[in-house]
């Protein structure tokens, strides 16, 4: 059974481009994945600063081994500076 996931993100308009950086990073290297059918960034055309990350798993296994990556925790530890 597939897992689907959609998070949603706001960042102060200071901390944008690095943001964005950062998360062309994270789905870079998410999509290389085994298990991992989606992994999208879309910002918000309305309210800027909002992002929704739109994930899509072949299993809740694999987005579980996803959780555990390097690339997944060096953005959190990243992210909590913004």
């Amino acid at each position: 059974m597939n897992l689907h996931i959609v998070a949603l993100f706001k960042f102060n308009e200071n901390y944008l481009m690095e943001a964005v950086e950062l998360f062309q990073k994270l789905v870079r290297e998410t999509r290389k994945e085994e298990g991992c059918l989606q992994y999208e960034l879309i910002e918000d055309n309305e309210q800027k600063g909002t992002f929704f990350l739109i994930e899509l798993w072949e299993s809740v296994e694999h987005h579980n081994r996803h959780n555990g990556t390097d690339h997944l925790f060096e953005f959190r530890k990243i992210l909590q500076k913004f």
